[in-house]
């Protein structure tokens, strides 16, 4: 049995004894030596990634302006902070939008603009107090200029992620990048071999004061991260570092067309090898970590699974699915992560960072549980028109706008012989084919790309299909693609009036 303690490896990078691996190391060095032999030799395993981390920030304290202000709402370049503690403390979040730009640019942007020294401009308003009487205040800061200013994450570090796809007929913008249609391509996230809590998926050495490399600084965990789902091995971590110590090496702003702004952050946790145990689960490999293949085009926190998939196959380039290999690309960086390991190993052979025992280790067994929404959740079923009027393709146009004035539909959805859906004419293709004197076949006039929904399907999905595509109307179809009825705008307009 191989036993060390935290006081003993502290000891050995002290006086330049100690032996530290990288994670990715470690696996060779397991098949070599065996577990307890790699226990006995390795004293510190390091691990690295660098990815999109979207649920961080940090705090910033301003000191207080002459007259005092107590700050009701501010602004970093246009970027709101949140300010609902004491006077001048705001917390900006990375996600947080400019009101200026949009997408283009955001808290993580601003934090990055920090640490690379550039001044950035305030704007603060307040209602005013006898003892905080300034109502309005503009000024520029640098990074220095604060007092503190220290990321805070509550969810950094997930212990794996699951890839993400899209089955549907068109292109999908995600906070996992641009999803191509029918499952056109596969992204994922996560550093694999080096994730630092897949090389120890039992929280025996992580947990409330680890010791870590965070954005090029020393940090530490700070507990479980939010939706910290242990039980289904999904663990995340609460991190916090200064920014003031921080690198732009390794903390990098990032745009997700179509998503918005988030952060990459380069973090690393040592893992000291106390035991054979913790020696074993440190030679993890890429074929030793699975997740699914999530379909993201189905808009639900319930996303159906594809398959299971290793990172080893997910890092070949490419994942069948039902028989087609798909190309897969990674969110993250792995060069970065190697790099991070490396650098965090450097740091410990030269005794400038020590390894640290968790007050108390992260939480086991616990699961995320979803929000309990109080109000009911509507489905297209019940809001759609089910006598929907559909024509044939080869019916004429005279056809089609006699069937418009008789019915109640402006929407005509155009079938084949076997019913199923081949396009939509509407009032509009109508005038238009009448003023260029086209009175031939609905098919000639129809729109053959249609934007679809199913019954089953949430209106507040479909509301959202029907913004993204500029379209007021959608036939509903079944599995069979015949069409079982048809949701409008209206439709969608009334339900939202019932409910204010």
């Amino acid at each position: 049995m191989v036993e060390k303690s935290i006081h003993e490896i502290n000891s050995k990078i002290r006086d330049g004894s100690v032996n530290v691996v990288t994670a990715e190391e470690m696996v060779d060095i397991v098949g070599e030596l065996g577990v307890e032999g790699a226990a006995k030799e390795v004293d510190v395993v390091t691990t690295g990634t660098f990815g999109a981390m979207c649920s961080s920030g940090a705090w910033f304290n301003f000191g207080h302006s002459e007259p005092p202000i107590k700050m009701q709402k501010v602004w970093f370049n246009d970027v709101e902070a949140y300010t609902g503690v004491a006077a001048v403390d705001a917390f900006l979040g990375v996600t947080q939008l400019s009101e200026s730009q949009g997408m283009e640019y955001g808290g993580a942007h601003v934090i990055e603009d920090l640490i690379r020294g550039k001044s950035i401009d305030i704007h603060a308003t307040a209602y005013g107090t006898d003892c905080y009487p300034r109502k309005v205040l503009d000024t520029s800061l640098s990074l220095d200029d604060f007092n503190q200013a220290i990321m805070q994450n509550p969810r950094n570090g997930y212990q794996r992620y699951n890839a993400a796809v899209n089955g549907t007929l068109q292109t999908i913008r995600t906070y996992m990048g641009v999803l191509l249609p029918n499952c056109g391509n596969i992204t994922y996230s996560g550093a694999g071999v080096l994730s630092p809590l897949s090389n120890d998926p039992n929280y025996l050495t992580i947990g409330n004061g680890t010791r870590i490399f965070i954005g090029g600084a020393q940090g530490y965990i700070t507990g479980s991260g939010t939706q910290h789902s242990s039980a289904g091995g999904f663990g995340t971590l609460s991190v916090q570092g200064d920014l003031k110590e921080m690198s732009s090496d390794y903390i990098r702003a990032a745009n997700f067309d179509g998503y918005g702004s988030s952060i990459y952050i380069g973090m690393g946790v040592p893992i000291p090898i106390l035991n054979e145990e913790i020696a074993a689960s440190t030679a993890v490999t890429d074929a030793d970590v699975s997740v699914s293949i999530l379909d993201y085009g189905v808009p639900s926190r319930d996303r159906p699974s594809l398959r299971q998939v290793t990172y080893e196959e997910l890092r070949s380039g490419s994942v069948e699915i039902d028989g087609k290999d798909v190309k897969t690309s990674s969110l993250s960086s792995f060069k970065k992560s190697r790099i991070i390991a490396n650098e965090l190993k450097d740091w410990i052979s030269r005794g400038e960072f020590f390894v640290s025992s968790p007050v108390e280790n992260l939480q086991t067994g616990v699961s995320a549980r979803p929000m309990k929404q109080t109000e009911g959740v509507n489905f297209v079923s019940e809001i759609m028109s089910a006598n929907v009027v559909t024509i044939y393709q080869d019916a004429s146009v005279f056809k089609a706008a006699k069937t418009i004035m008789e019915s109640s539909f402006d929407h005509l959805p155009v079938v084949n012989t076997e019913n199923s859906l081949v396009g939509i004419v509407t009032s509009w293709d109508i005038s238009k084919a009448v003023a260029e004197d086209k009175f031939d076949l609905v098919e000639d006039v129809m729109t053959r790309k249609v934007t679809t929904a199913k019954a089953d399907e949430k209106v507040s999905v479909v509301a959202r299909r029907i913004e993204q595509n500029g379209v007021s109307a959608m036939p509903v179809l079944n599995n069979n693609k015949n069409v079982i009825g048809i949701v409008t705008s209206d439709d969608i307009s009334k339900l939202i009036a019932r409910r204010t």
